[in-house]
């Protein structure tokens, strides 16, 4: 199956003129809790759309992208964040000061982090979906890059699930099919994944809109829309008030429940997205996204698009330092896409034509779903697909992951990056071929210590690495900080290299001493 260019094209431009419409319209009511009856814009737009930040992080991973290309990692988009974001907000200030504090993805995602669970990253995964169409396991692996850099569990899991599910609508349009591959990629007793199969549900059994959006808030009730209502002011509304920044499951639940409800009219669904209140910026601006790729964007009604002529606001991007080179339109933004799709994608680009654009090859059928990589174990053979199943990369908060030219490099803290002295904690060490190089290797593993923390069992490992399939050099660390450590960090050096190569990885470990 292949997408030419121009199809392409159409859909992209749908993707994001259908984002910026949908975060326009749920704008005014994002943070309200209740039933709205939404019909069209309530705000004046003679001046175009008001800023939005699901459309203009997106803008900071596109610049990442056009620089690293297919390297850009968890560990880039982290500098990008820094460097060129602006808001200090609930997840996105918390990934901000863990990083600064040294605490890499994912940790960085999880620590102190309320709102690791919450809507700020899967409002991101469209430039995922559009680097990647029609290859759901390429853009699910660039979103869990994205996601861990401020979000954990099931915040990654919503993005994940939404970039497998956008990239797949450039190949694919019937709602069931779409749904089961975007589950395929995140674990079936996720919360996310429970939200949509509800959806799925009450739409079948032709249960009430209003009875569906109250299902989905039993299964998965936030905190979203009463967050800024004082206790005493909250009304009975039928909807439970659950864990602050545990949102990211019913807002997809509802942009998923719209979606069936809206029975393929983009105003409609998009305008009951926004009726169920909560994060209505994002639910409507998702699910717009999905149906204009779905639709292309010559099909989207002008009555919707026309009001916003085609423009971008940015919110959350910083302009002072003239570092990133931002949009002002969404055409603008699409173009910039389509010029670094070929490159991204690499071979999976069909074919260059001279007058008409290029081809992609896409996935077709059960090549959406997601495939884990279940080889047997010890298996050779050069083959073998050396990536990682992706349900072993968010299997835990708790492993930083690092890539080089030769190795793959994954740091279990085994739990939280903390330490209390006098107390043995453990960090193990993997190291494995990552297709590179096919070549058996020795691995030299060392643990450099500050002055106050004691190793147990030894501070350095030489190891053989094979390259068949499951295998790696592992070595497991046992540290102590003693008394003497006064510290309130404590911060180590990861020494790693192949024997008889150039590549090396020092690598920084750093844990926060426990309070109490």
């Amino acid at each position: 199956m292949t997408l030419n260019f121009n199809t392409y094209k159409d859909k992209v431009l749908g993707c994001f003129t259908g984002k910026n419409v949908g975060g326009t319209l749920g704008a005014p009511f994002e943070c309200m809790r209740g039933f709205f009856d939404v019909e069209f814009y309530s705000q004046d737009l003679s001046n175009g759309p008001p800023p939005n930040d699901d459309l203009d992080l997106q803008i900071v991973w596109l610049s990442a992208v056009e620089r690293h290309g297919r390297s850009v990692n968890a560990h880039i988009l982290g500098e990008y964040w820094l460097s060129h974001v602006v808001p200090h907000w609930v997840e996105y200030g918390m990934g901000k000061n863990n990083m600064r504090a040294g605490l890499v993805p994912p940790l960085s995602g999880y620590v102190d982090n309320n709102y690791r669970n919450s809507c700020g990253c899967f409002i991101r995964s469209e430039v995922w979906a559009c680097l990647a169409p029609g290859h759901p396991e390429i853009a699910a692996r660039y979103a869990y890059e994205d996601a861990i850099v401020d979000h954990a569990g099931e915040g990654v899991y919503g993005e994940i699930f939404c970039a497998a599910l956008q990239s797949a609508a450039f190949a694919e349009s019937d709602r069931d099919k779409l749904l089961e591959i975007g589950l395929s990629y995140i674990p079936a007793d996720s919360v996310v994944a429970h939200c949509v199969k509800e959806a799925r549900r009450c739409h079948k059994e032709g249960v009430d809109f209003r009875e569906a959006r109250k299902a989905i808030n039993a299964i998965a009730p936030g905190a979203f829309g009463v967050q800024f209502t004082r206790c005493h002011d909250m009304k009975e509304d039928g909807l439970n008030i659950g864990a602050v920044g545990f949102d990211a499951p019913e807002n997809i639940g509802i942009a998923i429940l719209a979606w069936y409800y809206g029975d393929g009219d983009f105003g409609r669904s998009l305008c009951l997205a926004v009726s169920c209140g909560e994060d209505t910026d994002c639910t409507a601006a998702t699910l717009g996204a999905l149906m204009g790729i779905i639709s292309g964007a010559a099909a989207l009604p002008e009555k919707w698009t026309a009001p916003l002529n085609d423009k971008i606001e940015t919110l959350c991007i910083d302009k002072t330092s003239w570092a990133l080179w931002v949009p002002r339109t969404v055409t603008e933004l699409a173009e910039r896409i389509l010029r670094i799709t070929p490159s991204f994608l690499g071979i999976h680009i069909c074919d260059i034509l001279a007058a008409d654009g290029y081809e992609i090859n896409m996935c077709a059928d059960d090549g959406l779903l997601a495939a884990p990589q279940d080889y047997l174990p010890g298996a050779g053979g050069h083959v073998i697909d050396r990536e990682m199943d992706i349900s072993e990369l968010y299997a835990s908060p708790f492993v930083v992951r690092h890539e080089y030219p030769a190795f793959r490099v994954a740091l279990d803290y085994h739990g939280e990056p903390f330490f209390e002295t006098g107390k043995a904690h453990k960090l193990t060490v993997s190291v494995n071929d990552n297709g590179f190089t096919k070549q058996q290797q020795w691995v030299n593993i060392r643990l450099w210590t500050p002055a106050g923390v004691e190793t147990i069992g030894g501070s350095e490992f030489f190891l053989p690495m094979n390259y068949n399939h499951g295998s790696k050099a592992e070595a497991v660390f046992t540290f102590t900080a003693t008394e003497d450590f006064g510290a309130g960090k404590l911060e180590m050096i990861l020494d790693i290299s192949l024997n008889g190569r150039h590549s090396a990885a020092p690598l920084r470990v750093v844990l926060m001493r426990r309070q109490g």
